[in-house]
């Protein structure tokens, strides 16, 4: 009996050093050489922290790129998601509200060419990006709002397209914060 004790106690000095010592710090000595010294990835201009890159922000004036909907309004402290199914009234009511409004502000689009992503939140709510068709059924009413050639904010949203990693894992992606950063630089060179 004192022998099976003894290496139990052992075991558990063991897991304690490797689990509460040695992971910890190797964790936090990897994100120190990780984008943002573990600390984020911080969009800045002129000094100040406009944002977080992996963070979902909201953008709702019309010379924005929308991002997807939250269902925690954007609360980085209290991520999660609707928890409503596909079948319930009031996440039907509003999935076909957020359907009429970018109707409404994109009245050159048809409601078939809206992604999945533009008009359901994520499971975190803090999704930062949007498919790559989520940024080109927008370009039209930015352009518009900013009198931009169309032309020009589609090359913003091609060069600010996050490929599938390695080529085929995931989808394809655009940062709209990162967009919406280009879109404004741009718009101070003109």
């Amino acid at each position: 009996m004192k022998k099976y004790i003894i290496q139990s106690v052992r075991l558990t000095v063991v897991l304690l050093v490797l689990l509460c010592v040695v992971y910890p710090i190797s964790i936090a000595l990897a994100g120190k050489f990780s984008k943002g010294n573990g600390g984020g990835e911080k969009i800045t201009k002129n000094g100040k922290v406009i944002g977080y890159a992996l963070i979902g922000q909201s953008f709702t004036k019309p010379q924005y790129f929308w991002g997807r909907p939250s269902a925690v309004n954007y609360n980085a402290a209290g991520s999660g998601g609707s928890n409503k199914g596909p079948s319930n009234p009031d996440y039907l009511k509003e999935v076909s509200n957020r359907i009429d409004t970018l109707l409404k502000y994109n009245p050159s689009i048809k409601k078939s060419d809206i992604p999945a992503d533009m008009v359901t939140a994520s499971g975190s709510g803090l999704d930062p990006n949007i498919s790559e068709q989520g940024a080109i059924i927008q370009i039209k009413r930015i352009a518009a709002y900013r009198k931009i050639d169309e032309r020009k904010v589609a090359e913003l949203v091609v060069a600010n397209t996050q490929k599938p990693f390695l080529g085929f894992f995931g989808p394809t992606t655009v940062n709209v914060l990162k967009l919406n950063f280009a879109l404004e630089e741009f718009g101070s060179r003109k």
